[in-house]
């Protein structure tokens, strides 16, 4: 161990199991490091840049007949991603039991139909990997739950349990059902606390052997190949009756014992905070900038980006954005407008208005979409998720193509030049829409998201270059090689929004002759940008545009409706494709 680190994690230790405990778990946890130090690569910390950009998807999400889906996903990446992302976010491959993956069975073991380890190992041989560690509950299915239910005195207090009738009327619900699930077990019914459903049962973390057993998990899957570890659901973690049950303080003790753990034997690692609460909530899993998540995905963007683009103006997400603030050079926010999972409402909550909330979810409907709901704290249900196809969330399958393509791209070019690093949704980067089969098979609104493809299928509507498939891959595919080869767009690298008025969306990025102007019309008018009105420009009279070909402006910037430009001074030396060093991006 580093000489600081036993007192560090005795700290850690301490401040969720009380000092009598301290000598004997710091011990069990010096050992434990010291069989993984000892099978783990010696790496030291890793970097972000501006070439790291990651696909989130299904690991069969292309399918084949006859191929392991995993195999067929390394190869379709391969073929249409090198050279345009650096990682691949492979959602749940492990044994489970519902909720498409993350009711965990193993987090050892590879679901046999999608695959086996070599072939995540494969992926990862062009592509950086995160995986998703489900580590706020298991599937009821899992051994560890089993043998709960079979009393087995190793398992007795793996879960958390309700007796008699404490105080829960705090408790924060993410979803509209029951907080305690009866089963049946060996000694009598046995009261679970299951945050998100009656399969997904939560874990006791005031149990020290819990937490040593999501150690073993973590640096398994990084033994395995994850560079980046998403913690799914963390806020939930500790149970405290009589309290919300999220964000406690004990929560984020376990967080920093977690990267203290990864900081000692696998610096190269990093951890993202899954959190679809408010912002101000959301940006405390950064920790004090050193010590918990280095990535926080950025969950107010997609519902901000929204409204910017249904009622076509920029005001609300500038203020927004123009309060951004990292807590140190070590954390960055992962940037991205869909997931697997819908647009969250709550992170938009305290920045837009409850009535354009209530517009947000108006719209979501009138194109096609569902809508979640949750408990609130007095009984009643409240819009959490909007469940829709972002680009069907953005434009109705009745709007023109060009501008369906135009909107969607703008969009996402918000999204690719904010500080930050980028994640898109393969439905997103492939140009789908949404699948209601699949909510009318699965009963349930978050399939509208899903679907799972035939890679010949696919293959032959990207091969169609006028196809509302190929204009998307090609729009996004130019934004992320300008992005990757563009230093200024460092997830560390300066950034300064500017106001160029309500319809347009403009920020700096970088500074000096190295900075890039990244202009974004939210509107179907054509508008004009004065760059020497911005204060902290310093390009002159004369730009050039990286998305065309270098093409020249004076520093009266006209753009056509829904148009991108990303300028930068002329002469200046702000896009390079010079070499890099290895390990520096993908």
């Amino acid at each position: 161990m580093t000489v600081d680190a036993p007192a560090r994690l005795a700290e850690l230790l301490r401040a969720l199991y009380g000092e009598r405990s301290v000598p004997a778990l710091l011990a069990g946890l010096e050992a434990l490091l010291g069989r993984w130090r000892a099978r783990l690569p010696i790496r030291g910390p890793a970097g972000l840049t501006e070439r790291d950009a990651f696909l989130i998807t299904y690991p069969d999400q292309v399918r084949e007949a006859e191929v392991a889906p995993l195999k067929s996903l390394t190869a379709f990446c391969r073929e249409r991603l090198s050279g345009l992302i650096s990682g691949v976010h492979v959602l749940p491959f492990y044994p489970s039991s519902s909720d498409d993956g993350f009711s965990v069975v193993d987090h050892r073991a590879v679901d046999p139909s999608l695959g086996t380890w070599e072939d995540l190992a494969e992926l990862g041989r062009d592509f950086r990997l995160m995986f998703d560690a489900v580590i706020n509950h298991a599937s009821a299915g899992s051994p560890e739950f089993q043998g709960f239910l079979r009393d087995e005195p190793r398992w007795r207090d793996f879960f958390v349990t309700i007796e008699g009738a404490p105080d829960l009327s705090r408790v924060v619900r993410p979803r509209a059902q029951p907080l305690v699930t009866p089963f049946t077990s060996a000694s009598g019914e046995r009261r679970v606390w299951t945050t998100f459903s009656a399969d997904q049962v939560d874990w006791n973390y005031r149990n020290p052997q819990v937490l040593f057993e999501i150690l073993e998990v973590l640096l398994h899957l990084v033994w395995r190949g994850a560079e980046l570890l998403r913690l799914d659901a963390v806020a939930y973690l500790w149970k405290e009756p009589g309290t919300a049950c999220i964000h406690l303080a004990q929560t984020h003790t376990i967080i920093q014992l977690l990267r203290a753990v990864l900081d000692e034997v696998a610096p190269h690692v990093l951890l993202v905070s899954e959190t679809n609460v408010s912002h101000a909530e959301n940006i405390s899993y950064f920790g004090d900038g050193k010590n918990e998540a280095q990535l926080v995905y950025n969950f107010a963007l997609p519902p901000l980006v929204l409204h910017a683009v249904h009622r076509q103006t920029a005001e609300v997400l500038r203020a927004w954005a123009g309060g951004l603030r990292l807590p140190g050079e070590q954390t960055a926010f992962l940037n991205f407008l869909a997931s697997h999972d819908g647009v969250g409402l709550n992170p938009g909550r305290g920045l837009l208005a409850e009535t354009e909330i209530a517009a947000l979810v108006e719209h979501t409907l009138g194109h096609g979409g569902r809508v979640s709901m949750k408990a609130a704290l007095d009984g009643s249900e409240i819009p959490y998720e909007l469940n829709i196809n972002y680009l069907d969330a953005l434009c109705p399958a009745a709007l023109d193509e060009p501008l369906a393509v135009a909107r969607f791209l703008t969009a996402h070019a918000i999204m690719l030049a904010l500080a930050g690093v980028p994640a898109i949704y393969f439905h997103s980067l492939f140009g789908s829409r949404g699948w209601e089969a699949g909510v009318r098979r699965s009963g349930h609104s978050r399939s509208v998201n899903r679907e799972k493809l035939a890679r010949g299928d696919l293959e032959r509507e990207l091969a169609q270059a006028g196809g509302l498939r190929a204009q998307i891959v090609r729009g996004l595919g130019q934004l992320l090689r300008v992005r990757r080869s563009t230093p200024a767009f460092h997830p560390g690298a300066p950034q300064t929004i500017l106001d160029c008025g309500p319809k347009v969306f403009g920020l700096v990025r970088g500074e000096g002759q190295a900075q890039v102007v990244c202009l974004h019309n939210l509107s179907d008018e054509a508008q004009i940008v004065r760059l020497e009105a911005q204060a902290p420009l310093s390009g002159g009279e004369s730009w050039r545009d990286l998305l065309r070909a270098g093409e020249a402006h004076t520093a009266r910037i006209g753009m056509s409706a829904w148009q991108t430009r990303w300028l930068v001074p002329s002469g200046s030396l702000a896009q390079a494709d010079r070499p890099r060093p290895a390990g520096d991006g993908r």
